[in-house]
């Protein structure tokens, strides 16, 4: 994974957490919070799907193929561990 790739699915990862917690308030972590988390999903949902084979290393990595893949890897991934990271919260505050 080349850095252009890395930095993209960085910021979506963010997006995607802030997006995440925008529409799910329960499982909101500040916004701090759900960018901080957001960026850990978006880089590891970008390395696990270039693993699968599911995202290609593109030709410099700046082709509109590889961006999108890295930005729907990264936004999905970054909203995923934010919304997993909320409900975990939320069930050791009941406990």
């Amino acid at each position: 994974m080349d850095i252009m790739s890395l930095i993209i699915s960085l910021i979506s990862g963010a997006v995607g957490g802030n997006v995440a917690g925008a529409a799910l308030k329960d499982q909101s972590l500040g916004t701090l919070g759900n960018s901080l988390v957001g960026i850990l999903g978006g880089g590891t949902g970008s390395v696990i799907l270039k693993a699968l084979g599911m995202l290609s290393a593109g030709g410099g990595g700046l082709d509109l193929g590889t961006v999108l893949g890295n930005i729907a890897g990264g936004g999905v991934g970054g909203g995923l561990l934010m919304v997993l990271i909320g409900i975990l919260k939320n069930v050791l505050a009941k406990a």
